[in-house]
């Protein structure tokens, strides 16, 4: 194997590693952390099937985002769609064979998908430059955070409108990946597009559970929009306060 082969190899499990580890200590943080108050943001459903609507809408339309700033829900949703769709797409590189669903649906959007996502995140890089409230309360890890899915989004794109790699190879490295085969292991091609998109892809996994992009595992975990809001039927108590009581 070459050394660039080994090098990926070692990065692409420590990156793995961190993502696992690191998103499982988060969901422990949150699950544990304690929610003393009933605050769900009003007006909010009275029921359980209820609550999981309300979920359903705030993750799939971003409902509060669209009530709130119309441009930053559309530059949002266009970018979060895409990426859903591109990374359900990338699935083929770790299947063998693919399953039906993707393979049906790759023809139909395997080429442009990477235009969505980056036209949503200029549209978010622009807000945070030009509207003066959102740029003041910005910070450098903000813009760190669109760059790097930027770069990630672009180098894809060039790969496959300006220098096409060998995608059976880096398909079959990953495979060869998952099941420890390093035997029969392919060397990963050179190409350097490709090189800086899968080491982007890996710096994203590294620092994920340590970033806002969090936000997305977070939101199934906001009091503010996973309780129901019946305090006047039952009284909200923590375990904690519970056990003060007794």
């Amino acid at each position: 194997m070459s050394f660039l082969t080994v090098a990926f190899a070692a990065l692409f499990y420590a990156a793995t590693l961190l993502l696992v580890v690191g998103l499982a200590r988060r969901i422990r943080l949150y699950w544990k952390t304690p929610a003393p108050l009933k605050i769900p943001t009003t007006p909010a459903p009275t029921t359980t099937g209820g609550v999981v609507l309300r979920m359903f809408r705030e993750v799939v339309f971003f409902e509060s985002l669209f009530k709130g700033a119309k441009w930053t829900w559309l530059f949002g949703w266009i970018f979060h769609m895409a990426l859903f769709a591109v990374l359900f797409r990338h699935l083929r590189y770790f299947q063998e064979p693919v399953w039906g669903i993707v393979s049906w649906t790759s023809p139909l959007i395997k080429k442009y998908l990477a235009f969505a996502m980056i036209i949503g995140l200029l549209g978010l890089l622009g807000r945070r430059i030009f509207v003066d409230r959102v740029r003041y309360i910005s910070a450098p890890s903000d813009y760190l955070m669109l760059f790097l899915l930027l770069g990630i989004g672009t180098s894809g794109a060039l790969t496959t409108f300006v220098a096409h790699t060998d995608v059976v190879a880096v398909k079959s490295f990953f495979r060869h990946l998952m099941t420890f085969n390093f035997e029969t292991m392919p060397n990963l091609p050179s190409d350097p597009l490709m090189i800086v998109h899968l080491g982007l892809v890996a710096l994203l996994m590294i620092i994920f559970p340590i970033s806002k992009l969090l936000h997305a595992l977070g939101v199934f975990f906001s009091p503010t929009r996973n309780q129901v809001d019946n305090p006047r039927e039952q009284r909200h108590i923590v375990e904690w306060a519970r056990k003060l009581e007794q």
